[in-house]
């Protein structure tokens, strides 16, 4: 054996000889890596536009360029296959590189540390993934002004390379990366079935788990996303999502693959989106509702004027007031709904032929190469009935390899029959699209009756003063819990709980489900991902928010 032959990683995951075989034999998995798939595409047309961002434009030709330098430095400061490469970064064009220098090389990239982390936090999931190299924005984060990252992570022994870059506000850095061929001899890493993304999730229920995908469970994804939706050489995917949450860095992954313009988003705030988006000639855009409602409320309050090369409109993490997909089918914008998750990728959405009430009332079904089935709520053994909500289940190309260091983790996460049991509650309808109920843990239980708050949420937000809405559960005394509507007006208007409930029940909600709270608030706590924050909504502490009983006298 060559001494220079590829070496292999060392990561203990849930892949099997088997998996592999029947993947690859179904076409759902293929030998090509992220790396490679972007090589092949400057290959193809070297100076096709690759990547953009407020300072520039890099071709494909320069992005695989970019990719061999940083894979060579990083090799030369020893890091090994399945070595962790961690990046703290706003979305710019480097967090790009650093992905395709790690498919490359066979090193795991772990770009989900977000804006919100503390300093402290940062070193902690550094610690926790013994990462060998890190890049790092300065004045980045939460608390910046109180430490430094690059003071603190001399204390991370593992490290043993360090990137700093300037702020994107000031500068984009990547023209710094002298774009020289490897020369240390390392073979690229030609394993598709090697670990390339480490994601931690949001850690809302208890410490964030590390998510580990492989260039295959990626790009599974993305060849079906790109063939369902005719992504191509010819699109131009603008990603509002930050590159550091799952969204943005499936947008990153299925621009890569098709051989598309990523454009990033890194306005500075207050910057026009409508103007952004016209500018770059954006023909598909990935975000959450908030964005979609502020694109169509920028539309209207400037010209009124569409944008002709914006066909779609991936709205995720949240569900997407009717009102707002009858407004951006209007426009000539096709919205597509779905559901997804960063262990399983975008494995669910509508279709673009899909009608207006199928995208506003479903999730959609699932891609190839991926399954869902409903289990029972209390047994997650027991498939339930067709058309009855339960528990979702999922299977497939593009699930997860298991969870980083965390073996408890991940055989917990699967039932008996080897199916991913995802928390999430909903049912599938007799055309085989699936429905989302909300999350197990939301489940709002009144005198034994189980009530899923996203149906009511669902309602809510037909009504035509009503931007958002969270039904969340108040404890009783004697009921065990009572819902909760809280609400946020369309351009501040105020809402009557009594005009409310008895829309409510227009729309067909149950009185055993009808809320006996009311409580309109200035604006929703989200996530970074749009996910309304339902654990901030009732803060005993605060006096703003504490709801006012209703009834419905119907």
């Amino acid at each position: 054996m060559s001494i220079n032959a590829q070496a292999t990683q060392n990561l203990l995951t849930r892949l099997t000889p088997a998996m592999a075989q029947e993947f690859r034999r179904t076409g759902f998995w293929a030998d090509t890596t992220i790396f490679q798939a972007a090589q092949r595409n400057a290959q193809r047309d070297p100076e096709h536009p690759a990547v953009r961002d407020r300072h520039g434009v890099v071709s494909y030709r320069t992005l695989v360029n970019l990719a061999e330098t940083v894979a060579t430095e990083l090799e030369l400061a020893g890091l090994q296959p399945g070595s962790r490469v961690a990046a703290w970064l706003s979305s710019r064009i480097e967090t790009v590189v650093f992905l395709l220098a790690c498919s490359r090389n066979g090193y795991v990239f772990c770009p989900s540390l977000h804006r919100t982390h503390t300093v402290s936090e940062v070193i902690e999931l550094l610690r926790r993934m013994r990462a060998g190299a890190f890049i790092g924005e300065e004045g980045y984060g939460a608390k910046n002004e109180a430490d430094d990252i690059f003071t603190k992570i001399t204390a991370v022994e593992s490290v043993r390379k360090v990137y700093q870059l300037q702020s994107i506000e000031a500068a984009s850095t990547w023209q710094q990366l002298t774009p020289v061929p490897s020369r240390t001899g390392a073979i690229p890493c030609a394993d598709a079935d090697g670990i390339v993304y480490l994601a931690f999730t949001s850690g809302t229920t208890g410490d964030p788990k590390g998510v580990l995908h492989s260039n295959n469970t990626l790009l599974a994804n993305a060849r079906a996303l790109a063939k369902d939706w005719h992504f191509d050489p010819d699109s131009v995917i603008y990603s509002i999502s930050p590159l550091s949450h799952n969204l943005g860095f499936g947008a990153m992954v299925l621009a890569l693959f098709s051989g598309a313009l990523l454009v990033l988003h890194d306005l500075p705030r207050g910057a026009s989106l409508l103007a952004r988006l016209r500018e770059t000639q954006a023909t598909f855009v990935f975000g959450v509702p908030t964005h979609a409602i502020d694109l169509v409320e920028e539309i209207e309050s400037a010209d009124g004027t569409a944008l002709p090369k914006l066909k779609g409109f991936r709205i995720s993490g949240a569900s997407a007031p009717p009102n707002l997909i009858s407004r951006l089918f209007a426009y000539g914008i096709v919205p597509q709904s779905g559901y997804g998750m960063t262990e399983a990728c975008s494995h669910h959405y509508t279709m673009p032929n899909d009608a207006p009430d199928v995208v506003a009332t479903t999730s959609g079904r699932a891609c190839p190469g991926y399954d869902v089935a409903i289990f029972d709520m209390d047994n997650p053994t027991t498939p339930v009935e067709s058309g009855m909500v339960g528990q979702i289940g999922g299977r497939g190309a593009s699930l997860m390899l298991g969870y980083f260091d965390d073996q408890a983790a991940t055989e917990t996460a699967f039932n008996s029959q080897g199916w991913f049991m995802t928390g999430d509650l909903g049912r599938i309808d007799e055309r085989g699209y699936l429905h989302v109920n909300g999350r197990l843990k939301d489940v709002i239980i009144r005198g034994g009756h189980n009530i899923h708050p996203a149906r009511i949420e669902m309602l809510a937000m037909r009504h035509p003063q009503v931007e958002r809405a969270a039904a969340v559960g108040v404890k009783d005394e004697r009921l065990g819990e009572k819902v909760c509507i809280v609400v946020l007006g369309k351009n501040g208007a105020r809402i009557e709980p009594d005009r409310l409930l008895s829309h409510l029940h227009a729309e067909g909600l149950s009185p055993y489900e009808m809320p006996e709270y009311f409580l309109q608030v200035d604006d929703l706590p989200l996530s970074a991902s749009g996910k309304i924050l339902k654990r901030a909504l009732l803060d005993p502490a605060s006096p703003a928010l504490q709801p006012q009983p209703v009834r419905w006298r119907g």
